[in-house]
């Protein structure tokens, strides 16, 4: 056996932890099959002083709290676990800490801003010089902004994230990061900080508007020296602190970026420009560089808080694919990939040249640039050039794209250009694979989608006037994110500015950090209460319930303080099935389900969530409470939207969907609207309607009531609405509408039309938990099941999930007459594996568990089924011949004339009594084919 990933907080020898009682997790691994760990002994020290001590017998290996003396500011710790299994054997295993600063106020720096007229685009940057008193022991800096920032060093740039100190609700919080730059210090320094608009102060949001949390960007940062005599120096901002402006000429999100590297150059000289890197003229104040006076800004350093989720930061480079030139002359880049980021540029221009690079993320149809997708964002960075080889990289943006049209330039080549990808670092945990390309695509669309989105927050798109925190889309797409990456960090960040810009009041706002001031619409802010939820059941994580009970149990508290005498939310404004097909859009893209019938289901949804947390966390009271709640207002939903025969109110998808998915309807009413939910799909021959609410539970209702195979139809279409057509259209993420390409190549004109919107990519969760098979029945999967659904057109399906035990695999075929399986359960959990076409339920702990035998399935793609047309299925002889055979004289009944372009299905919608006569029929005819 042996102790590995050991981490504090989610982080691998993490330094800056300002938590005072910080988390402790590893995993193991042994070659003994049914290892779990017996205890655990803790050893932190300070040092060669211990500072906690704990021997615990139990299993726990994951965030266990610190509990010994109080941390110390800027400490580095010790931490030894020790280990021993069920089967007597021990392992030891080591990792680190180094705390921060653990209260804010104690920081000397002043937060600084520079004296530049209103109208200067030009990025400030903030330097001053010092000299080191000694050899340097240790030296970190903490650093932050109002705006966006870069620092350097002696002209080297200090770490490697970009747009820092990222998105935060400005007013409450502002993060800073904590870089170790021991290595970085010289005995005469000069330090930098270059800070951009960015969020803080940029244009944004639908109206483009500037100076949303001030009118002046700002700097903050402290160096802490230690010096190996023992003694200490800090640098801190300050109104000694000088400022210029340099090449960043003009630096916004939306618009993109001008670097103009002229700037600060003696026409006769060839020294470096000012880019946020040390100046080495003498003569740049001569040459377009700008200076100002430094003052201190009002700032509450209560806001401060420490880095918490990972950093962005280019995490892939991209080769550019091919060189195009359209039919109206564009010359473009295809990098193959939608994704999010930038650009990298290599050019040896001439002095003044000037270089225009525009983003978009696809071609029309006649193959020329195409940016309606855009809107009011004109994604376009310019170059200056200074003559001499260069290397162009925006500091202060970022785009959505997959194609560049260049500008400026005559020749092109591919070797000049790099899409650098930029996302939050999360850790990739999960991977979906299957024996069906196109469902393997719809994986990587769905890992692209949440790489392109995940940008500090979780936003709705990359490339238009929008990008914000959408609660909606973020709720409806956690349990898949949460599988992809590790969202940990990354939703507890977010989660602390959703607790921040909530109120019992006011409720939950409509994006998160709020800068529409829009609040309280179900199944968006909803994300109060679910997304601790999923980050709970994935991680194991019982510390993000604590940290958002207060909201999480007031935005339930919220809607009951708006509810009628019924009981019942019914007003304010709603989104309901927000892009849901079963309605006109131009009514008002809500779709046809009632929406108080969806806040209504939310309601009760998350109610019985904060009833079950409530208990997790010891409630007693409150867990009765909210019971009561949930059984009262259940009573009240049913008197309202289903008759007593179990009608509902709306007979859509999303309507009978929620009525089955949250356990809404009455037992005797589950059948009915099962059949409800089933007509109203074949009526749509087979395929979805349903938009943001429905589509995350359609595959999940008909899998887990019986009707997997219509789930596996639904999902397996090709053509409009459904996940594989937009394969087919060429998609590399998700779109935000079922029809963004229309088959012709033309495009949805609302004006509201990202192909990179993850929201329909919640369907992940359905083929990891269905498809594959994995799902927990413990949190963090300290007890999981495995229970792979086939699906026609998937012989082989896997998963592969790092969970905070160590690794799941379950990978299946159904092929060539036999079932094989295998299944990976890591050490200290349980699995429960639901064998295909088995009725036995096998319980078994660690080990690697292979399966095989004999089965008559057949998963092979099959060319006739119930959504061929009845034209199609009476083009074959052998149809002919089996109706007359069974159905004598049904081929003369005049109707069937007009059914021709129907769907077999549409058929059955009106005579159901015929199923048999029809599937029998299609089976003939694909026995035919696969006997040649």
């Amino acid at each position: 056996m042996k102790l590995y990933d050991m981490r504090t907080e989610y982080k691998v020898n993490p330094i800056g932890i300002t938590k005072k009682n910080p988390r402790f997790s590893w995993k193991l691994e042994s070659d003994v099959n049914d290892t779990t760990q017996q205890s655990y002994h803790i050893v932190v020290k300070e040092k060669d002083r211990i500072v906690w001590e704990v021997k615990e017998e139990n299993e726990d290996s994951v965030l266990i709290a610190y509990a010994g003396e109080e941390l110390k500011d800027e400490t580095c710790y010790d931490v030894t676990v020790e280990v021993t299994d069920n089967h007597g054997h021990t392992a030891t295993g080591e990792m680190s800490f180094e705390t921060g600063i653990l209260e804010p106020e104690t920081f000397q720096a002043k937060m600084i801003t520079h004296d530049f007229p209103e109208d200067e685009t030009a990025c400030p940057i903030f330097s001053r010089t010092f000299t080191a008193k000694g050899k340097v022991k240790k030296a970190r800096i903490y650093a932050t902004s109002r705006g966006v920032y870069e620092a350097y060093l002696n002209g080297e740039r200090i770490g490697a994230d970009r747009m820092t100190p990222g998105w935060t609700s400005y007013h409450h919080r502002l993060q800073y990061q904590i870089y170790d730059i021991t290595e970085m210090i010289r005995e005469e320094n000069e330090i930098e900080i270059m800070v951009g608009n960015g969020w803080y102060k940029g244009i944004f949001g639908f109206m483009l508007t500037p100076n949303i949390y001030g009118d002046r960007v700002g700097a903050f940062a402290e160096i802490h020296l230690e010096y190996e005599d023992g003694s200490r120096e800090s640098i801190c901002t300050d109104e000694s602190w000088n400022v210029r402006t340099g090449a960043v000429c003009y630096s916004e999100i939306y618009m993109g970026e001008t670097i103009d590297t002229t700037i600060g150059r003696d026409s006769d000289r060839a020294d470096t420009a000012c880019v946020g890197s040390a100046c080495e003229s003498s003569v740049c104040a001569d040459f377009g560089v700008r200076t100002g006076t430094v003052s201190a800004m009002e700032f509450d350093k209560q806001t401060l808080t420490a880095q918490e989720n990972e950093t962005v930061r280019i995490t892939e480079r991209i080769p550019a694919k091919e060189l195009i030139v359209t039919p109206k002359g564009e010359k473009l880049v295809d990098f193959g990939q939608n994704l999010t980021g930038l650009v990298e540029l290599k050019v040896h221009g001439r002095k003044g040249q000037k270089i225009v690079i525009r983003h978009a993320e696809v071609l029309d149809k006649d193959g020329n640039f195409y940016t309606e997708t855009l809107r009011q964002a004109k994604s376009e960075d310019t170059y200056i050039c200074n003559g001499e080889e260069q290397v162009f990289l925006p500091h202060f943006t970022f785009h959505g794209f997959r194609y560049i049209c260049v500008e400026g330039m005559n020749d092109l080549s591919l070797d000049q250009f790099t899409a650098c990808v930029m996302h939050s670092d999360m850790e990739k945990t999960g991977d979906f694979h299957c024996s069906n390309q196109k469902v393997n695509q719809l994986q990587s669309n769905i890992a692209w989608g949440q790489r392109g989105n995940f940008l500090d927050i979780p936003t709705d798109c990359p490339q238009r006037d929008e990008r914000l925190g959408w609660t909606g889309d973020a709720q409806i797409f956690s349990w898949t994110a949460s599988f992809n990456r590790n969202t940990a960090l990354f939703f507890r960040k977010w989660m602390r500015d959703v607790a921040a810009e909530s109120s019992l009041e006011k409720g939950v706002p409509h994006v998160v950090p709020d800068i529409l001031g829009q609040y309280s619409s179900s199944a968006w802010s909803d994300v109060a209460v679910i997304v601790p939820w999923v980050v709970y059941q994935t991680y194991g994580d019982k510390g993000i319930l604590e940290e958002n009970w207060k909201c999480m149990h007031e935005w339930v508290d919220y809607i009951k303080n708006q509810c009628g005498e019924n009981g019942l939310w019914q007003t304010g404004y709603q989104y309901g099935d927000w892009l849901a097909l079963d309605k006109e859009e131009s009514a008002d893209r809500t779709g046809a389900t009632d929406k108080y019938m969806i806040a209504n289901a939310y309601y009760l949804y998350v109610t019985d969530l904060v009833r079950q947390t409530a208990e997790i966390l010891g409630f007693a009271e409150e867990e009765r409470t909210y019971r009561k709640l949930y059984d009262t207002t259940l009573e009240a939903f049913r008197q309202e939207y289903y008759t007593n025969t179990g009608r509902i109110v709306s007979e859509t998808q999303t309507g009978a969907i929620l009525s089955l998915y949250f356990h809404l309807a009455r037992e005797k009413d589950r059948k009915r609207i099962l059949q409800t939910l089933k007509t109203n799909i074949e009526n749509h021959k087979n395929h979805l309607a349903t938009g943001f609410v429905g589509t995350p539970y359609l595959c999940h209702t008909l899998s887990e009531n019986g009707e997997h195979e219509l789930a596996a139809t639904i999902f397996m279409k090709e053509d409009y609405p459904s996940w594989l057509y937009a394969v087919n259209m060429g998609a590399t993420t998700i779109w935000e509408r079922w029809n963004s390409i229309m088959p012709d190549g033309s495009f949805d004109v609302s004006g509201m039309n990202s192909l990179n919107h993850y929201a329909y990519g919640s369907i992940g969760d359905w083929m990891y938990r269905k498809v594959a098979g994995v799902s927990q029945l413990k949190p963090g999967y300290k007890k999981f099941k495995v229970q792979p659904m086939f699906v026609k057109g998937i012989e082989e399906s896997g998963v592969e999930f790092e969970s905070v035990y160590g690794k799941i695999e379950s990978k299946w075929s159904c092929k060539d007459g036999k079932i094989c399986g295998y299944v990976n359960v890591p050490v200290n959990t349980t699995a429960e594996i639901h064998l295909p076409e088995k009725e036995d339920v096998l319980t078994v702990g660690s080990g690697v568990y292979k399966y095989e035998y004999e089965t008559t399935t057949n998963l092979a793609y099959e060319r006739f089924s119930l959504d061929s047309t009845f034209g199609e299925i009476m083009s074959q002889p052998l149809a002919v011949e089996l109706f007359e055979q069974m159905a004598p004289g049904v081929l003369d009944n005049p109707m069937l004339a007009m059914a021709q372009q129907m769907t077999l299905s549409e058929v059955l919608s009106v005579a159901s009594e015929a199923r048999p006569l029809y599937e029998a029929v299609v089976n003939a005819l694909n026995a035919a084919e696969r006997q040649g």
